[in-house]
């Protein structure tokens, strides 16, 4: 029998308040994360945004317990995986690698060679598929697999998005009923789905699918409810500048509120975990802008976490990968449905159409107003919240 391996992959975070720094510098120094025309400013730009970041990031994190949950979830939901696999007659470890906290992706990938393990499954935590995130730890893969032989023995099967996959729908369907029976009137609640969103330029310029993803999954979803209820899909998380997916979350529940909604069952569609975009971003932020409008209603559905219909769906996506004929990494690992990883092509400088894909011209511009602010103490970055 082969030794089988599953290496679940997760965005990371800080576990307690000194953490937060250097998790943000890992954050920012990832070209998926923030894409600049040149490597050089890369670690540069990080150091100096989450030097500006870190104290406004602590105080949120000290708001949900002075850290972030997501490390100790993940190792429950790893935990609850290979114990289902084990029910199914699977032998099987389960590994979790983190992109940009402990334990990080590279120290699973270590463990991994250490056991031997001789096929693996390759499973972002992450339903729908994006280059800032499961993107971003495949290039992760690829380097380590580019350098090192015995890695590339081993038979391996990615996971590259999991959106649609039915045991995952029902699951989210199951959360989404169970809050609605909570609310004063459940056949008129508004569903109001609320994902991540990412720069609109990934999406027209890069061919990122997130988007179309995101869509389909909702849409799945509400569809396994079969229910009459009105939806909405928004997008949280904006940073910076530039234009993000719309509508922005917290535009869309003003507006939802002068249409005269006073219920919202809030649906955190693009995370499996708690963790700082659930509990503070969504439970605090977003729930005080709805009390503000004059929502009397704010019913979050929880995030799937360990439920077992969700670590049934997770186990059966692994049966399914196991049961496919494995392969061998090639030379790279390639993102699904042509999206393309930065850099998509050689860099000229100048208003080009290779400046307008990497908007260099806001990078450098932004590069400029950070070094003039930690001088002058003021600034578009004090006033986008980056100081």
């Amino acid at each position: 029998m082969a030794r089988v391996g599953v290496l679940l992959l997760n965005l990371g975070g800080p576990d307690q308040l000194e953490d937060v720094r250097p998790f943000l510098y890992n954050l920012f120094a990832d070209p998926e994360i923030i894409r600049l025309p040149s490597s050089m400013l890369q670690k540069p730009l990080a150091w100096l945004i989450s030097a500006l970041r870190a104290s406004k990031s602590q105080e949120n994190y000290k708001k949900i317990g002075g850290g972030s949950p997501l490390r100790r979830i993940t190792e429950a939901q790893a935990q609850a995986l290979q114990t289902y696999l084990s029910q199914q007659g699977q032998t099987v470890k389960v590994y979790i690698g983190m992109r940009y906290w402990h334990p990080f992706t590279e120290d699973a990938i270590a463990q991994i060679k250490q056991d031997n393990i001789e096929q693996l499954v390759i499973l972002p935590l992450y339903p729908q598929f994006s280059i800032s995130t499961s993107g971003s730890s495949f290039r992760v893969l690829e380097r380590l697999w580019q350098t090192d032989p015995a890695l590339q023995a081993i038979r391996y099967t990615i996971i590259s998005s999991w959106y649609d996959w039915p045991g995952y729908v029902q699951a989210m369907a199951n959360l989404i009923q169970q809050t609605l029976e909570q609310v004063g009137h459940p056949d008129q609640a508004h569903i109001f789905f609320s994902a991540h969103g990412v720069p609109v330029s990934y999406v027209e310029k890069s061919g990122d699918p997130y988007q179309q993803e995101v869509e389909a999954c909702t849409a799945l979803i509400m569809q396994r409810l079969n229910i009459t209820n009105d939806y909405t899909l928004a997008y949280q998380s904006r940073v910076g500048p530039l234009e993000w997916l719309q509508p922005y979350t917290d535009k869309a529940i003003q507006d939802l509120a002068l249409r005269g909604v006073n219920e919202l069952v809030v649906v955190p569609i693009s995370f499996v975990s708690e963790h700082i975009e659930t509990l503070e971003e969504i439970d605090i932020e977003y729930r005080g802008i709805a009390q503000e409008a004059g929502i009397e209603t704010f019913a979050r559905v929880p995030a799937p976490d360990t439920d077992p219909t969700f670590i049934a769906a997770l186990g059966s996506l692994v049966e399914k990968a196991l049961s496919d004929p494995p392969v061998y990494f090639a030379d790279t690992v390639q993102p699904p449905k042509n999206a393309r990883l930065y850099p998509q092509e050689g860099w000229q400088w100048g208003i080009t159409p290779s400046a307008e894909v990497w908007n260099g011209r806001l990078a450098m511009l932004g590069v400029m107003a950070v070094l003039l602010e930690l001088v002058v103490g003021q600034g578009p970055f004090h006033s986008l919240g980056f100081m």
